[in-house]
């Protein structure tokens, strides 16, 4: 069985993507929603360079997504750890696009959907899907360049019709759809 980690966006709920995990339980995937903040928690800083005042944070969630890598490992032998999905929303987004980066040979694919402020990889592996909201820009170099994104076969796709904070369970049955269907033909 595939194996799909989940990584929530700052202040949304890890059960807040109930349409991603329900769509990728129904292609065949053991799915996995990591909660990241924890109560006691310090909150992210909102003043400095987000890239940098926000990397202790990003490594902490890569250390977590590791963690439970492993830890699945030992517990559910039998999951198809070669072909791992990462899938992360803002923030989360960010966390997996750091573990992407860091530990390449354990994933095949990561899903972004509007992470703004850490670089997506340019490698050829994982495959990489950029789901982009239409309010939400990202930072300067966290979005390949078309040159980039042909050379590594990175996916970047903006919604018309959908804000940053409707890439969760908030938003409309038809932003979930359309989300879903790109989530779909990727992982084909």
């Amino acid at each position: 069985m595939k194996l799909a980690i989940l990584s929530h966006g700052y202040k949304v709920s890890h059960t807040a993507y109930t349409f991603i995990a329900t769509n990728l339980a129904e292609r065949g995937y053991y799915v996995v929603s990591i909660l990241h903040e924890l109560p006691g928690d310090e909150p992210i800083p909102t003043t400095g360079k987000p890239y940098e005042v926000r990397m202790p944070n990003w490594q902490r969630g890569a250390a977590t997504i590791l963690y439970t890598l492993q830890s699945l490992q030992k517990q559910k032998p039998d999951l198809d750890f070669k072909h791992v999905l990462l899938v992360g929303h803002s923030n989360g987004g960010d966390m997996s696009m750091l573990f992407a980066q860091q530990y390449p040979e354990l994933v095949s694919q990561v899903i972004s959907l509007d992470n703004r402020r850490m670089p997506l990889p340019r490698s050829y592996k994982p495959r990489i899907l950029s789901i982009r909201s239409s309010d939400q820009p990202a930072d300067p170099g966290v979005l390949p360049t078309r040159e980039e994104q042909k050379r590594y076969k990175i996916k970047i796709i903006t919604l018309t019709n959908t804000i940053h904070n409707d890439m969760c369970d908030e938003g409309t049955q038809a932003q979930k759809e359309e989300i879903n269907a790109l989530i779909n033909s990727f992982i084909q």
